[in-house]
């Protein structure tokens, strides 16, 4: 921070929009706002005025030597609020400049902000401010760009949550029962005419199944979490013209995939996002699997495979009308291993195959001998959707999506972090187990404590803050 002491950017988006912000942030926010912002009579009164109240007057062009003030050249009547720190988002003193929205009218307030001695702000540098600066810990600033990316009302609670401190008071919750552990051991290490190890080790067993049912609760979350805010991987497979194009449309609302009775017509993949209900989808449609001598099409098909290794749920379309065959066998053993819903398409049309075939069929062909989730579709008509959106809650979210007000783990950075703590203390349980020496202890429930401090921002290293605020956008 040293070398911009003051940085400024556009806050809002740079479309055309009613109502524009120029945020000003730093030791001389006041007096590079004064330095642009004059009062309906054209005075110098920013420095002077009330923090946290709006004033209306106009942005002037910044010249570094005038003395007549009358020739000021007006860029655009604002409002404007200073807010003197620490009582401000970054916690030093701020400056914002609400203008008409045009792109040209806040790119020009801005450069003349800069040029009155405003640096420009790097991605995510207000809300990184105000991590350094104590005023929001690491959870927090995350949930800032969280809930900037929110696609529903999941992503926007759970997000809300956070940023109000739910997962950082639990976390630091946590790290306090860990550390008075280990504050103990020492302790009684350092003075064992005052405090006595005898027995500790049972005591600290029961305290740990304690801790580490914490844990396990929020990693529990974190699968459900992730899936809600970012969307379901979803990949589309099956034998050429069995309906996967036709089902995406329908998903979509659109003819986005071509549809036709040739079989090979999709060669590549396409990808699309939508959102039913409460879950987003990121779908993508694959070239029919099939053995092919035609080298397009094959391409397509290594494609789709390569496609399915990432997803978090595979449909695998059947057209009903159709027998089944090797290449139906080829497709199953592809799924082996992924979280997949049977699509038995075409129900509008006489079937030779019916669900009960298809179950055996892939009761033979997977190893286990698994039964699977069956959905009779037709994408033609329109039906299966419902049934089809129930099956996916039942598969992926326990039976239902939950929008309690409980913690819910949303990063992987999260869930590693909490990994890593857990396995700790594990380590710590099994000292316990084998009779070690209590010093053992804490090394162990030092770096659980560690573990969990790389959440919260209080052990972490400079290198991932730096990551993770420039992923934000400019302005925040």
């Amino acid at each position: 921070m040293a070398e911009r002491e003051t940085i400024a950017a556009i806050a809002t988006g740079l479309v055309d929009s009613g109502i524009g912000i120029i945020r000003i942030s730093g030791r001389e926010a006041v007096e590079i706002g004064d330095r642009v912002f004059r009062s309906p009579s054209g005075k110098k009164v920013l420095q002077k005025l009330e923090s946290h109240r709006f004033y209306y007057g106009y942005v002037v062009e910044y010249k570094e030597q005038k003395e007549d003030q009358e020739s000021d050249e007006i860029i655009d009547e604002v409002m404007v609020v200073a807010m003197r720190a620490p009582r401000s988002f970054t916690g030093e003193d701020t400056v914002e400049i609400q203008c008409h929205g045009g792109v040209f009218v806040m790119k020009k307030i801005l450069g003349a902000v800069l040029s009155a001695g405003a640096g420009m702000a790097e991605p995510g540098e207000f809300t990184k401010r105000a991590f350094l600066n104590g005023r929001i810990d690491l959870t927090k600033a995350e949930a800032v760009m969280d809930m900037i990316q929110s696609q529903n009302e999941f992503s926007l609670r759970s997000s809300m949550k956070q940023l109000r401190g739910g997962l950082m008071e639990k976390i630091r919750e946590l790290r306090s029962k860990i550390l008075h552990e280990n504050a103990f051991i020492e302790a009684a290490l350092d003075d064992p005419e005052n405090f006595s190890l005898e027995e500790y080790g049972e005591g600290l067993k029961e305290k740990l199944k304690v801790i580490l049912q914490e844990i396990e609760n929020l990693l529990q979350t974190a699968n459900d979490g992730r899936l809600m805010k970012e969307g379901i991987r979803t990949v589309i497979v099956g034998k050429p013209n069995a309906g996967k194009s036709s089902f995406m449309n329908f998903l979509v609302g659109e003819e986005r995939a071509i549809v036709t009775e040739v079989a090979g017509t999709t060669r590549d993949v396409l990808r699309e996002s939508v959102r039913l209900g409460d879950i987003c989808f990121h779908i993508t449609d694959t070239a029919g699997i099939r053995e092919t001598e035609d080298v397009v099409e094959k391409i397509g098909v290594d494609r789709a495979r390569s496609c399915v290794e990432d997803a978090d749920l595979v449909l695998y379309v059947v057209d009903g009308s159709v027998c089944l065959d090797e290449n139906d066998r080829k497709i199953i053993s592809v799924l082996k291993d992924k979280q997949f819903i049977v699509l038995l398409n075409k129900s509008d049309l006489e079937n030779v195959v019916t669900g009960s075939d298809l179950q055996d069929f892939i009761s033979e062909n997977l190893p286990g001998g698994e039964r699977r989730n069956i959905v009779k579709t037709s994408a033609k008509e329109g039906d299966g959707l419902e049934e089809f959106l129930e099956t996916v809650k039942s598969l992926l979210f326990q039976g239902e999506i939950k929008q309690s007000n409980e913690v819910v783990i949303t990063s992987v950075r999260h869930k590693e972090a909490l990994q890593e703590a857990y396995h700790s203390l594990i380590l710590v349980e099994k000292s316990v187990q084998e009779g070690m020496p209590e010093d053992f202890y804490t090394i162990d429930l030092m770096n659980a404590f560690s573990a969990l401090g790389k959440i919260i921002g209080e052990d972490v290293e400079d290198d991932l803050v730096e990551e993770i605020f420039s992923r934000f956008c400019i302005g925040k």
